[in-house]
């Protein structure tokens, strides 16, 4: 894995290839952007309404298709990539679609579903079709964070971790989803944290988990406190309390330095025997787009570079999922 290879993937001609977005919400207009950043040849979006279609042809200036992701999978013809930006409980059903219709190539927005099963029958459809089918955890592309990677290697490896992921509730909009979605919403948001250390330091091999009190929307917990090693040995703790304050943050541990990921897209570092955190420095390859969102998706056009970057696999996806159920106490 390499810091390097995430870099060099600016240096690419993305030009010839042609690639279908499935969705017009604001997270399918963040990958319209970072395609245009890539300066590919040709993307389509695939929307519900002719009035949408019709904002983002003028927006983007792109081939925009109304009537859903059945017939827009069918009417748009063969793309290099397929990106499937729908609300969660549409995702899986689009990308089977997507398989059905001869799309080989297929980026699933995080976190693919909300329980593994869904994951397990789109693996046995990928599977049967030999297709490709990602799960888009873009801070897993973060630069920063292979950046960190990078320095915790050269440093022997990391010798503890710890992270938080307390969601900022009061400011939650619950009409924006469905209720199921706010029920698994350590799947549905928190895992993106949880993910992104676990990426760093490796999955658990032993997890003591806690949970405590409860919410309205979320009965198993508001609470959440743990600790755990990892399977090379890195033990690790985490800390949420979604009725108190606090951000999503990382730390890890070497035996020279402490790092620091807060807020998640920057990066920190405090030498041994120092109470003091300065900035280090990381190139970013495509600025001016969401962190990670053009990265994954140079990925998944180049898919040399993924021996060297990966991406999150579906088995990989059922297991951050595993992950989650047992931090979060959610039954399976």
């Amino acid at each position: 894995m390499s810091y390097q290879h995430l870099i060099s993937l600016k240096s690419r001609d993305y030009s010839n290839f042609e690639v279908l977005i499935v969705g017009a919400g604001w997270m399918a207009g963040q990958y319209a952007e970072a395609l245009k950043k890539l300066g590919v040849r040709r993307f389509g979006m695939v929307c519900r309404s002719e009035a949408t279609a019709g904002r983002c042809r003028e927006r983007y200036g792109i081939e925009a298709v109304p009537g859903g992701f059945e017939r827009g999978l069918r009417q748009l013809g063969g793309f290099d990539l397929t990106i499937v930006a729908l609300p969660i409980h549409e995702l899986v059903t689009a990308a089977e679609a997507a398989i059905e219709c001869g799309h080989r190539n297929i980026l699933v927005e995080k976190p693919g579903a909300l329980t593994r099963g869904p994951l397990a029958e789109l693996q046995g459809r990928a599977d049967a079709a030999r297709a490709r089918v990602r799960v888009a955890y873009n801070r897993l592309a973060y630069p920063n964070l292979w950046q960190l990677k990078s320095l915790v290697a050269a440093e022997g490896g990391a010798t503890s971790c710890r992270y938080t992921f307390t969601e900022l509730v009061r400011a939650m909009d619950f009409d924006k989803e469905r209720p199921e979605v706010y029920q698994r919403w350590g799947i549905a948001n928190s895992l993106h944290v949880i993910a992104m250390a676990h990426d760093l330091i490796g999955p658990p091999e032993n997890l003591t988990a806690l949970q405590q009190g409860s919410l309205p929307w979320h009965r198993s917990g508001d609470r959440f406190v743990g600790a755990g090693k990892t399977r090379a040995g890195v033990p690790f703790s985490y800390h949420a309390d979604w009725s108190s304050g606090g951000r999503w943050g990382i730390e890890v541990m070497t035996a020279e330095n402490a790092y620091r990921l807060m807020p998640l897209e920057d990066l920190y570092r405090c030498p041994r025997g120092s109470f003091d955190w300065a900035p280090v420095g990381f190139e970013t390859p495509f600025p001016g787009v969401k962190p990670g969102v053009a990265e994954q998706t140079a990925v998944m056009l180049a898919p040399d570079v993924e021996a060297h970057v990966p991406l999150v696999a579906l088995q990989r996806a059922m297991d951050f999922i595993t992950l989650a159920e047992k931090i979060l106490g959610y039954e399976d």
